[in-house]
């Protein structure tokens, strides 16, 4: 059986919750140490404002290939059995799981951090959209891991712009959705 197909990544249409079960009965094997598992809930509060629900909006074909790849991006880095991912979408009130993730490995160490690395990545770069409905409003939330990500591009952009560079693309041990990193090195730099 290849590495993907023991990969389950869903997104649930509205109304239907996540069964923390079934994701975890999917990695669970006779050979795994380590079931590491990531359940993001709705909290009731945030900044002082009363939330009520969250909503969320995908771009379902791209955010499915993002997650997959994302899956494939944490095997590559780490020793893993199998994993699944479940996203909720529409409206997921408070106390509820809008996004499961389950990661089995024979050592606690590759799943920990391999749950880690999927759900960060998620947040970062897969097109689901989150809108939080208050109780005296509604805004939509761009997580910080994307906001992060984004001024990081931006930074280098901006570098790129003020001297002449030479860009260098190169693999990485912990691998993103877009499977590579930029290594900028500048003139005075070169060996």
């Amino acid at each position: 059986m290849a590495a993907e197909d023991k990969d389950l990544v869903e997104i649930l249409e509205e109304h239907n919750q996540i069964d923390i079960a079934k994701y975890i009965n999917y990695v669970s094997a006779p050979q795994a140490g380590a079931v590491a598992t990531f359940s993001g809930t709705t909290r009731d509060t945030f900044e002082g404002k009363t939330v009520l629900e969250l909503r969320y909006e995908a771009y379902v074909p791209m955010a499915l290939r993002c997650m997959k790849s994302i899956c494939s991006s944490a095997r590559s880095s780490w020793n893993l059995l199998s994993i699944a991912v479940a996203h909720c979408l529409g409206p997921v009130p408070v106390g509820e799981t809008s996004v499961f993730i389950a990661v089995s490995a024979v050592h606690r160490a590759d799943a920990l951090d391999a749950c880690k690395f999927v759900i960060d990545e998620i947040k970062a770069s897969v097109p689901i959209w989150k809108k939080e409905v208050y109780s005296n409003g509604e805004v939509w939330k761009e997580n910080s891991e994307f906001l992060e990500r984004r001024l990081d591009l931006g930074k280098k952009y901006e570098i790129w712009n003020q001297k002449e560079i030479e860009v260098e693309v190169e693999r990485h041990t912990r691998k993103s959705c877009c499977g590579a990193k930029v290594k900028v090195i500048e003139e005075g730099d070169k060996k």
